[in-house]
């Protein structure tokens, strides 16, 4: 007997105009952490920001209560790749911190990661760490705007890291990206690296989830006690770095970044798709 494959949801317009209400109000709690990140705050004390500022805006935080997790966001703090649970101890000079989080609007999903340095990086290695992540992010994204198969994002970061820092950082395998929507974990899963599955079409109303992992040296990890927390055991420090996108007919949208995309992906040759929020009040 064969296995069907799992159903895509594919999102009408007023409802990715939904998700790029639930994305810009996720940028803008990611920038007011960004703002709030220095040495001697806590995770807690960021969790309960974030949680406080999505209230506020009468939407749901989708972390919280997930397959019973405890806190708004995942907060992964040096060798934590990712799913680290915010705590109190305080962050150091130096720290990477990864940032995960999402939300919910009228039943619709984000979710975004960003990884910071508190204060002054303590290597070149980590500062690069964490921009090659970022922009492996954006390689993904630019080579959804040409892809026939959802399989050809995975195989862009790939080539893309590879590229950038050969054998110095080491993909989290066994995790990746997802679609996302009525849901925030839906299929297709969107991997960072090349599988034998080339995935599903990619056509208009596809929503994902992609979200590049990388751990420096080699990728070797271990999953803690409390069933969360991914830590890497090879000695090496971790970034993560994720946008929610839509497949338009007119393009592409990035649902939580602040225009839409459109810078980033001009950079990469690409034309954002026009963004229903531009101009909006408020």
């Amino acid at each position: 007997m064969s296995i069907l494959p799992e159903r895509v949801e594919l999102k009408t317009s007023e409802q990715i105009l939904v998700m790029r209400r639930s994305g810009e109000l996720l940028h803008r709690v990611h920038e007011m952490l960004a703002e709030q990140i220095r040495p001697g705050v806590t995770t807690n004390q960021l969790d309960t920001l974030a949680h406080d500022m999505i209230r506020d805006a009468g939407a749901t935080p989708n972390f919280l209560g997930y397959q019973g997790y405890p806190a708004t966001l995942c907060l992964s703090v040096n060798d934590v790749v990712v799913h680290g649970i915010p705590d109190d101890r305080p962050l150091q000079d130096g720290d990477i911190v990864s940032i995960d989080g999402g939300l919910i609007i009228d039943g619709w999903h984000s979710d975004a990661a960003r990884t910071h340095v508190v204060g002054e990086p303590r290597s070149v290695a980590d500062a690069e760490l964490v921009r090659i992540t970022r922009e492996a992010l954006w390689a993904g994204i630019a080579a959804l705007a040409t892809a026939a198969r959802v399989g050809e994002i995975g195989a862009a970061i790939e080539d893309f890291v590879a590229d950038a820092a050969g054998e110095s950082l080491s993909h989290l395998e066994g995790f990746g990206g997802h679609g996302i929507g009525s849901a925030m974990h839906q299929a297709p899963d969107v991997m960072n690296y090349r599988t034998r599955s080339r995935g599903p079409k990619v056509r208009p109303g596809l929503c994902l989830a992609i979200e590049p992992m990388l751990i420096q040296g080699p990728g070797n990890w271990v999953l803690e006690d409390d069933d969360w927390t991914v830590r890497a055991t090879a000695g090496g420090r971790a970034a993560h770095s994720e946008h929610s996108v839509a497949v338009t007919e007119q393009g592409l949208l990035v649902l939580t970044a602040a225009d839409g995309g459109a810078a980033e992906l001009a950079l990469r040759g690409v034309a954002a798709a026009p963004d229903p929020l531009a101009g909006a009040p408020g």
